[in-house]
C-alpha cells in the first residue's frame, strides 16, 4: 500500500515516524493541531493495519519497536530526555555523590555528567557504570546480582541490599508513569522496588521524567508525592497533576 491509500494526516503520521522513530501521542497531537481524541483514531486505524505499533503513551514503526527494548526506549522522546538530563546535571556540582537507578533518562543524565570530576556514582545500570567509570577521578559503585538482558541492570533484593549502604547527596530516579492519583509508578515490579529504595538513600530526592509520562497509570508504585523533593521535566504537569505536586511541596523544574 503506497502512502496515496492513505488520508493526508494519516500519510503526515508515517512521515513522522519515519523521521522520527517514535513519538509520544500527545506530542503528535500537537504537532498535528487536532485533540488527542483524533489521534487516538488515527493510531487505531494505523495499528489495525500493522503500520505502526502502540507503546506506553508512544507509537512507533514495526521496525523501531523491534529493537530491543532499552535501545528503543533512548530513541523514544530523546531530545526532551537530554534536555531533561542537561538541566538535572547543572545541580550537581564536581565532587559530590549521587544515585541512579537504570533508565534511559537516567543513562542520558550521566552522559550529561561527563565533563563533572571526582564523582561518586551508585548505580544498577551497567549502561550508567560504563559511562562514568575510569574517568574524571569518578568513583563508580555497581549493584550486584543477575543483569537483565534487555537494560543491563542489576535487580533483586542483593541490588537493594547493596545500595542500603551508601547515602548520598543527589539520589535520582527515572519514571515510567506519574499522576495525580497514584504518584509515580512503573511497569515492572523489581525496578519500581529499586527506584523506591533509591529515593530513600539521598539528601536530595530527584525524579526526572519526559511529559509523556504524565496521566499514565503504570503498573506498580514506586512512591508518594511526599517521597521526593524535586521533579524535572520538559514540560509543566497537567493543572491536576501540578496541584498534587504542589500540595506535596515538590518543587518543579521545566528544561528549555
Amino acid at each position: 500500500m503506497s502512502f496515496t491509500d492513505y488520508s493526508p494526516r494519516h500519510g503526515r503520521i508515517l512521515t513522522v515516524l519515519r523521521e522520527q522513530g517514535t513519538i509520544a501521542v500527545n506530542d503528535l497531537a500537537q504537532m498535528l493541531d487536532v485533540s488527542a481524541e483524533t489521534v487516538r483514531r488515527d493510531i487505531k486505524t494505523l495499528a489495525s493495519r500493522g503500520d505502526i505499533v502502540r507503546m506506553h503513551g508512544a507509537i512507533g514503526l514495526p521496525s523501531v519497536v523491534s529493537e530491543a527494548p532499552f535501545e528503543r526506549r533512548m530513541r523514544e522522546n530523546r531530545e526532551a530526555k537530554e534536555a531533561i538530563a542537561r538541566v538535572a546535571a547543572s545541580t550537581i556540582r564536581d565532587g559530590e555523590s549521587i544515585m541512579l537507578d537504570t533508565g534511559t533518562t537516567t543513562s542520558l543524565l550521566a552522559r550529561a555528567l561527563l565533563d563533572h570530576r571526582r564523582l561518586t556514582v551508585v548505580t544498577n545500570s551497567s549502561d550508567i557504570a560504563r559511562t562514568l567509570a575510569t574517568v574524571n577521578g569518578n568513583k563508580v559503585y555497581m549493584a550486584g546480582g543477575e543483569l537483565r538482558s534487555d537494560s543491563g541492570a542489576a535487580l533483586g533484593y542483593s541490588a537493594i541490599e547493596f545500595i542500603s549502604r551508601f547515602s548520598v547527596d543527589h539520589a535520582i530516579i527515572s519514571a515510567g508513569a506519574v499522576n495525580a492519583a497514584n504518584g509515580v509508578a512503573d511497569y515492572d515490579l523489581e525496578e519500581a522496588q529499586f527506584g523506591q529504595a533509591v529515593l530513600t538513600r539521598g539528601r536530595r530526592r530527584l525524579v526526572v521524567t519526559d511529559a509523556s509520562k504524565f496521566g499514565q497509570k503504570g503498573l506498580v508504585r514506586v512512591c508518594g508525592f511526599a517521597d521526593f523533593d524535586e521533579l524535572i521535566s520538559n514540560r509543566m504537569p497537567p493543572q491536576e497533576l501540578a496541584d498534587a505536586l504542589a500540595a506535596a511541596e515538590v518543587r518543579i523544574s521545566i528544561s528549555q
